[in-house]
């Protein structure tokens, strides 16, 4: 019924389901049971159960299924299963497709929690893993031999924001019979392409753009009905990653508004990054929407040429020039989340990032100085002229 609405449309009515009542906003189904009119009846929905019926909130949940089939709408994908958390998503993603002796190739610059679940968890219980640089494609086709069962990176680096050509790491994983997982964050649903390029599961935490309002974690795996129905649910279902009604409910009400909220947030990046660039304060500014973004041609190619909502500033003054720059800002919030409606600063290197080793900081481009911006829905004037008041203020370490 959604396939010929368009993007809004989508984000507001998308797998709407009413109770007898006729209810205009989504209830919440706050029960971790269901009641059956007979044994039998118990009986043969523990056997099969139909297309809107429920066993177990662990298993499905009305209102948790409306999230999933209007996430899953939006993003062009056959099917979705919600997750407690964004990383309950990579991780279930990952493990429920993998098992021992199997290979992985993945993109090196990732998340520091994804890193995590690569490089120990996953190598705990006997699966290879080979790290390349994601953006490029001869690496790729090195590191991917006839026994990898899967590949995975961020299609948006983070904090760096190196893009990763999709189509063409989806080319080369398919022609080896691997399969494509893709963290999409940095993108957004909004800007995404993933699954008309060749991913085969999409992931999200949900926490960032989908709420966007900083009240709830949650997480999303998308991809054909035959993987989240045959392979992803039953691995999450009885390992208890799955995502609370109420979680659901926010999030539901959280893709109401996100169109309107991520066009306006990539606006302000973009006008931030055209404002700043080139202060005197800066030995580098990253943002995949400009002309001087090393993958620009392959951005404007997945995502329209929208750079997203994220900006990395590089301060030249290493990390006491970005601490200044931190303490200095008025308006944006120092914070290690992103996606929000509030502007909101990081610092990888002594945060989110702050477990990796000193040289796998420095390969990865996670410098003493460098400094996160995700841009919120404020004015944006009001956003550079804070920006550019705390980038004077550190450049007066130099």
């Amino acid at each position: 019924m959604t396939k010929d609405w368009n993007t809004r449309t989508r984000l507001v009515h998308g797998g709407t389901r009413r109770s007898q009542w006729g209810e205009v906003s989504e209830a919440i189904f706050l029960t971790q049971g269901f009641v059956y009119d007979s044994a039998e009846a118990a009986e043969a929905r523990f056997q099969q159960a139909g297309d809107d019926e429920y066993i177990y909130a662990r298993y499905g949940n009305p209102t948790v299924r409306m999230f999933e089939e209007r996430i899953a709408a939006l993003e062009g994908a056959e099917d979705a299963f919600a997750t407690a958390s964004g990383m309950a998503a990579v991780s279930g993603a990952l493990t429920s497709m993998l098992r021992a002796g199997d290979h992985v190739v993945a993109a090196r610059a990732l998340f520091g929690s994804c890193l995590y679940v690569l490089e120990e968890v996953l190598a705990r219980f006997g699966v290879e893993v080979t790290f390349v640089d994601g953006a490029d494609l001869d690496q790729w086709r090195a590191a991917v031999r006839a026994d990898t069962r899967l590949v995975f990176f961020e299609t948006i680096a983070n904090p760096t924001l190196e893009v990763v050509d999709i189509a063409g790491v989806a080319e080369i994983a398919h022609a080896a019979g691997a399969v494509v997982v893709a963290d999409n964050v940095f993108a957004t649903p909004v800007f995404s392409r993933a699954v008309e390029l060749g991913a085969d599961l999409v992931v999200y935490s949900a926490t960032k753009h989908i709420d966007g309002q900083g009240r709830t974690l949650g997480g999303v795996i998308l991809g054909t009905r035959e993987v989240i129905r045959g392979t992803v649910e039953p691995y999450m279902k009885h390992t208890g990653g799955a995502m609370s009604p109420f979680t659901a409910w926010v999030l539901l009400k959280g893709l109401e508004t996100l169109d309107l909220r991520v066009r306006a947030q990539a606006d302000t990046a973009l006008a931030l990054a055209l404002a700043v660039q080139g202060h005197p304060a800066l030995a580098r500014l990253v943002y995949p929407g400009l002309d001087s973004h090393p993958q620009h041609g392959l951005v404007t190619r997945q995502m329209g040429g929208r750079g997203g909502t994220v900006v990395a500033l590089d301060l030249a003054g290493g990390q006491a020039a970005a601490f200044r720059f931190l303490n200095t800002l008025e308006i944006v919030l120092i914070s290690n989340n992103l996606g929000d409606a509030k502007s909101i600063a990081t610092h990888p290197a002594t945060t989110t990032h702050q477990r990796l080793p000193e040289a796998q900081k420095v390969a990865l481009g996670i410098t003493p100085g460098l400094v996160r911006l995700s841009l919120g829905i404020e004015d944006a004037e009001d956003v550079v002229g804070d920006v550019a008041r705390a980038l004077d203020a550190a450049g007066d370490l130099r």
